[in-house]
Parts: C-alpha cells; sequence; structure tokens
C-alpha cells in the first residue's frame, strides 16, 4: 500500500463537496441514492467529407482523440445512399464515450475553457433535455478546445456533446448542470 495521494479531477470534488449538499436541499432526497449524478459524456463528431476523402476521417479521430483523451470510434454508414456516393460500411464520423475521470475532466474544460471561446455565446439551450436526464447540445467549431492547435487543422468540424445523467426529470438535470457551471441562457 502506498502512501501517494490520489488524484481526483476538481468536478468530482465540486459534485461530491459542494453540489450533492445543494440538490439534497433543493429537492429534499431522502435517501442519497435518488441525488441525481452524471453518468456519462458521449462525443460525436460527423464527417461527411470523408465520403471524398479518406483521410479526412483520420484527421477528425485525431482531433477527437487530442479532445477527448481516449481513442475514439470511427462510425459507419448503415446502409447505401447513392446520391451522397455513400456505400454502407464506409467510415463518415467519429465518437466516444467518457466516464468516470476522464468525464469529469473534459466537462471542466468545456465549462472554464471551450464554451467562453466560443464566438458570439449566449448561452446554452435550456431546453435541449430529452425528459429523461438527459442534455444534448452542438459546437459549431471544434477548435475551441485547448488541445486542438489551430495551426494543425486542416478542416473545422462541428461536434455532439451528449451528457447523460442519473436523474428521472428535466428539472433535477439543469440543476445538477447548472451546480456544475453549465452557462444556461434565460
Amino acid at each position: 500500500m502506498s502512501d501517494a495521494t490520489t488524484y481526483e479531477p476538481r468536478f468530482r470534488t465540486l459534485y461530491r463537496e459542494q453540489i450533492v449538499p445543494k440538490l439534497q436541499e433543493e429537492f429534499n432526497y431522502t435517501n442519497p441514492m435518488q441525488i441525481p449524478k452524471l453518468d456519462k459524456v458521449v462525443l460525436n463528431m460527423g464527417v461527411g467529407e470523408a465520403v471524398a476523402d479518406s483521410k479526412k476521417i483520420q484527421s477528425a479521430l485525431r482531433d477527437m482523440e487530442a479532445i477527448a483523451g481516449q481513442k475514439p470510434v470511427a462510425t459507419k454508414a448503415r446502409k447505401s445512399i447513392a446520391g451522397f456516393k455513400l456505400r454502407e460500411g464506409m467510415s463518415i464520423g467519429c465518437k466516444v464515450t467518457l466516464r468516470r475521470d476522464r468525464m469529469f475532466e473534459f466537462l471542466d474544460r468545456l465549462v472554464t475553457i471551450a464554451l467562453p471561446r466560443v464566438k458570439d455565446f449566449r448561452g446554452l439551450n435550456g431546453k435541449s433535455f430529452d425528459g429523461n436526464g438527459n442534455y444534448a447540445m452542438g459546437i459549431k467549431e471544434h477548435i475551441v478546445f485547448p488541445e486542438i492547435n489551430y495551426d494543425q487543422v486542416d478542416q473545422i468540424w462541428g461536434m455532439d456533446i451528449i451528457v447523460c445523467t442519473t436523474a428521472q426529470t428535466n428539472e433535477e438535470a439543469k440543476a445538477l448542470l447548472k451546480h456544475l457551471g453549465f452557462p444556461f441562457r434565460n
């Protein structure tokens, strides 16, 4: 057994020490297991240009890995569409699922660094919840993340970010994300 202190992400500490008591007071939970928590974060990047140039998907995979800190998986077309020159099985995007420490680290970078860098940012849409406590948002430029070197980017892609929580309702999920620092507009 070592005496080395274990590292804990800033957002996990914030959640455990400050957000849990606030949510318990706000929603009058009797059981601590009722308190909503973050389950996972899914990042998805569609690369439609990969149909014409297969090098684009490699570039997207490299950028996604830099952003997530985890190796993404290429998403493949399920069926052929002649109008788009798309064949079944072609790589047309990439996705990655973040859990535990990587999820907290990503959300910390998203809220404190990436979102403030977005051009003409007026806050996140507070209505993008699915009814089961999950929140989805889109970013038009993946270059807002600090891990991406602007000079080495050959193309700018958008990406979808889905935050999955254990909350039962939209109100509980919104309260959790608001306490984490998500800048919702009024």
